[in-house]
């Protein structure tokens, strides 16, 4: 067979399409790469854009750690302080208790109470009830110059007091044994004067004549005794009064 033989046109026209080919082909490179590197900057963008985006984000979660941290650490000193202000009004809370208890104790010793001395009960304050035994105490004691002191303070000091009765007689019988004779029938006489129905009354009227007697006033001795008879007839004072009296005569 004999081999075919390419005539100019027929070549030239072959060549002009492996020309249009290559160009082609070569076109299409040049597209693909320069849509890789559009790609590429794009992923390229996208990355740098997505570093900034977390970049931000973590120092903005970092800000809000470290304004939680702020903020607790803040509670932590309000609670601190609240503590130790709730500590000082416990405290302060806890002396009021106490002064309270205190007054109240107070209160309470200084507080009248109801005595009773001589068969008879009254009120009478704490320092008035001290003042009395303290006195009578001195009597007891054979201190009967102190005593009379006592007692006259007593009496001065307490004028309205339930006592006062009885720490009349006591004066009298401390007068009577500094021999006060007169001082003495004066506060007996006041006695009965104040409390006619007083126990130690049948005593006093005797003890009135027992200074009359002291002073030699035997007329009035006599009246007294005669007196304290037949105001109170069936006291031990009276029966010792009806033995002086027979002296007496």
């Amino acid at each position: 067979m004999r081999p075919v033989l390419w005539r100019g046109p027929v070549l030239a026209a072959a060549l002009a399409c492996l020309s249009v080919g290559a160009n082609a082909a070569l076109f299409e490179d040049d597209e693909a790469r320069k849509a890789i590197l559009d790609l590429r900057q794009r992923v390229e963008t996208m990355r740098q854009q997505s570093e900034q985006r977390a970049s931000d984000e973590s120092a903005q979660l970092r800000r809000s750690l470290l304004d939680l941290q702020n903020q607790i650490e803040q509670m932590r000193g309000d609670m601190a302080k609240m503590t130790g202000q709730n500590e000082q009004l416990q405290r302060s809370l806890s002396e009021l208790q106490q002064q309270k208890q205190a007054a109240d104790d107070q209160a309470k010793q200084n507080a009248p109470s109801t005595v009773s001395v001589d068969g008879r009960e009254f009120t009478a304050d704490p320092k008035e009830k001290a003042d009395f035994e303290s006195a009578l105490g001195v009597f007891r004691a054979g201190q009967f110059a102190q005593a009379q002191t006592a007692f006259a303070d007593f009496v001065k000091r307490y004028p309205q007091s339930g006592y006062n009765a009885s720490a009349l007689f006591w004066l009298g019988n401390a007068q009577y044994a500094t021999r006060n004779y007169n001082e003495a029938i004066a506060n007996f006489r006041s006695m009965l004067s104040l409390a006619p129905d007083h126990a130690k009354a049948p005593e006093a009227v005797l003890s009135i004549a027992n200074c009359q007697i002291e002073l030699k006033d035997t007329k009035a001795a006599r009246k007294t005794l005669d007196d304290l008879t037949k105001a109170y007839p069936q006291s031990e004072a009276a029966a010792a009064g009806r033995e002086r009296l027979a002296r007496l005569k």
